[in-house]
């Protein structure tokens, strides 16, 4: 079965996304919304039923919301229960050290969201699919493209047809064994970890005992994972030992055995059984031409954080904004080259910090193992937390790309998102803050500021909103130090603090700098707007 959908669409499309996972629909989806004409290509004509992803950061939801999305998602969410939690434990599970659940995050949305990715995923399928700026391709594989100057050539087959079609940007999101990445020629870097793990997904049958809890339990008999995904679900991941296969273990009575401990057989029945190679790598080149890597084709990482699919909605989240900028002639190419300087590094640092994971449950086990026979524990091997990820952030920032540099730290706000508070504007609506800028850039300042004639200039022309905190009444939430000690901050388009003002930048620098970062000809803009 193959379906076509043409929509009327004329031809060459702005951008064509190879692969319809959750990460290639939400690509759909947002460059759809910003106006492009997009075409999809996927071999699947089934959403895939089995879970596979199970943690949604609130950021991503936050993404949603200037498209009306976010809500919808949102109820799709395992709300927080009782006693949520995340962390370690011993062989007896006693529990180590981690962190509760945060029911609102800096996002204006709880931190980290279970869900079932079947649902989630068919949602977005269907939102994308039914797009007036979606054509699409179910059933068809791309076999070969072509990539020139200014144009991207596919040809793709589906049962007894075949198609060609052209795209003036192509973003790829075919998953770890990219057929895209290959024909390109790119290679991976390997961040150090490859282990086999057995993955077991239960639906839960009865009333049980099970905990509300992401536990990593460091066991020297076999370390393994415990994952309170959302109900009736639950997930556990189980490290291979030395000389064990996967046929061993996919036996049933094998996977009984290892959830005995857990909890009687009555209580579930078997949802999903695999045995998969934990890998931590990320691909030398993201981007070729006019070519994109993005998701799991651009970045591998070991599940222990749960960034996996988020990396990958991060991914096009950035160039959702990036691409519409170029297409329209607002911006030069250079724009994208930003894409893989500013994602390479922050995939880098979430797959580093996942490893780190990885090995600390290794030493723990180890030093657990010691202990028994009155060793010596071993030495913890050297870890990579310099990103600030785990020291209070939710998230690493950006440190090159559209941004101010050298404003880049572990304490500040510029890298970084901005934090999400509950708002009441002049009308008296409640709200959460983004919905005050729409899909646009923003300037926040505290008290009006004078622009200088080409800074309003260039506001006009990136649609920059001006938002002055004087006028809004905070409800819930902070705002970063830069905003309450009298700065402004100026905002990317995802919500990313590309700079504030400080003694040696002015407003009008801050803005002039953003501009000037994003590749925009600001003679060009003076010309039009002035007429000469």
């Amino acid at each position: 079965m193959i379906i076509a959908a043409h929509n009327g669409l004329s031809r060459p499309f702005d951008v064509a996304i190879v692969g319809l996972g959750p990460v290639g629909c939400l690509a759909a989806i947002l460059f759809a919304e910003a106006g492009l004409k997009v075409v999809a290509v996927e071999k699947e004509v089934q959403v895939y039923t089995l879970p596979r992803a199970v943690n949604l950061d609130g950021e991503i939801i936050r993404a949603l919301q200037p498209i009306g999305l976010a809500e919808t998602v949102n109820q799709m969410m395992q709300p927080i229960r009782a006693n949520e939690r995340a962390g370690f434990a011993n062989s007896k599970r006693e529990w180590l050290f981690g962190g509760n659940a945060v029911a609102v995050g800096s996002s204006g949305w709880q931190s980290a969201n279970m869900f079932d990715q079947p649902e989630l995923e068919s949602f977005l399928r269907t939102q994308a699919l039914s797009h007036a700026n979606v054509s699409h391709y179910i059933g068809y594989e791309v076999t070969e493209f072509f990539n020139s100057p200014t144009q991207v050539t596919l040809n793709a087959s589906g049962i007894g047809k075949s198609v060609s079609l052209t795209a003036k940007y192509v973003v790829a999101c075919d998953g770890a064994n990219s057929p895209t990445r290959k024909a390109l020629g790119v290679g991976l870097r390997d961040l150090g970890y490859d282990q086999d793990w057995l993955v077991v997904d239960v639906e839960m049958l009865k009333p049980h005992n099970l905990p509300n809890e992401v536990l990593q339990v460091c066991d020297p008999d076999r370390i393994h994972t415990h994952v309170a995904t959302k109900d009736p679900y639950r997930r556990w991941e189980f490290q291979l030992n030395p000389g064990e296969s996967a046929e061993q273990m996919l036996e049933t009575d094998t996977i009984h055995a290892l959830l005995d401990s857990w909890t009687p057989r009555d209580t579930y029945k078997l949802r999903r059984t695999a045995v998969y190679q934990f890998h931590a790598a990320i691909a030398d080149s993201w981007q070729r031409g006019r070519v994109f890597l993005a998701g799991d084709a651009a970045h591998q990482t070991p599940p222990f954080l749960g960034q996996g699919m988020n990396s990958g909605m991060r991914d096009v989240i950035n160039l959702a904004w990036k691409l519409p900028l170029v297409l329209k002639g607002v911006c030069t190419q250079s724009l994208l080259d930003t894409y893989q300087t500013e994602r390479d590094a922050h995939a880098h640092d979430l797959v580093s910090w996942a490893v780190d994971m990885g090995h600390l449950m290794q030493h723990m086990a180890a030093t657990e193992a010691a202990e028994r026979v009155g060793e010596a524990p071993p030495e913890m091997q050297q870890t990579s937390r310099s990103s600030g990820y785990g020291q209070g952030r939710e998230q690493p920032p950006i440190r090159s790309g559209v941004v101010l540099v050298e404003q880049v730290s572990n304490q500040g706000a510029t890298g970084y998102l901005l934090a999400q508070p509950v708002v009441r504007d002049t009308t008296g609506k409640e709200q959460r803050f983004d919905e005050l800028l729409g899909t646009q850039a923003g300037l926040i300042t505290q008290g009006s500021v004078a622009l200088n004639e080409n800074s309003r200039a260039l506001v006009e022309a990136l649609s920059i909103k001006v938002i002055d905190l004087d006028e809004i009444e905070l409800l819930q939430g902070k705002y970063p130090a830069e905003l309450t000690s009298g700065e402004s901050v100026l905002l990317r388009p995802d919500r990313l603090v590309f700079g504030h003002t400080e003694p040696e930048m002015s407003v009008d620098q801050l803005v002039s700098s953003f501009a000037t970062a994003i590749g925009l000809d600001l003679t060009k803009i003076l010309r039009q707007k002035y007429k000469i």
